[in-house]
């Protein structure tokens, strides 16, 4: 009878990695390649569409932060990348709270972890909406986290919709953000 060895990595471990990771349940995931123009072009869409209704106090609170490419560190053996996170309240640094919006720019390389290690994760932790893009459909679907997790609210390519995050809101509007 063989045993699996299996190595597991923490925080301390990945601070000190070269390149781009994430790291979930103490396993190590490469980042790359690097994501396309498009995928980079949507992301930043996104990004600043809702930073452009914070910045005319149209809906964000004091605390709004909208990140990119940002690390959050969900626990000791768990570091992951959205490629935008809404985090409405304050942060240091270190993203080291749950952010109440994740959206993922899915990409050929991260569709499973995007559709199900993170979508579980996500749920698990208590995200208010997860967003998944596709940018070569010209598709959004949009998740709530409610009582029971994660429900589809819909699928998104032309539409407008309203992001209702405790004191703050604002509107993606995804006729905008298709490059």
């Amino acid at each position: 009878m063989s045993l699996a060895y299996q190595e597991f990595y923490t925080v301390d471990d990945y601070l000190q990695w070269e390149g781009n990771w994430e790291l979930m349940d103490g396993m190590p995931y490469a980042m790359a390649p690097s994501p396309s123009v498009t995928h980079q072009t949507v992301g930043f869409n996104i990004a600043a569409k809702i930073k452009e209704q914070f910045d005319t106090g149209a809906g964000g609170c004091e605390h709004c932060c909208i990140l990119m490419e940002t690390d959050w560190h969900v626990s000791n053996d768990t570091v992951v990348r959205p490629d935008v996170m809404v985090v409405c309240q304050e942060i240091n640094e270190t993203v080291m709270v749950t952010p109440d919006v994740c959206v993922e720019v899915v990409s050929t390389s991260s569709t499973k972890r995007d559709e199900v290690m993170k979508f579980d994760l996500y749920q698990q932790e208590g995200v208010l909406y997860y967003i998944l893009v596709y940018p070569e459909k010209q598709l959004a679907k949009v998740y709530k986290n409610k009582d029971s997790g994660f429900k589809k609210t819909g699928d998104y390519s032309t539409e407008s919709v309203k992001f209702d995050v405790g004191a703050c809101n604002f509107y993606i509007d995804f006729s905008l953000v298709w490059r």
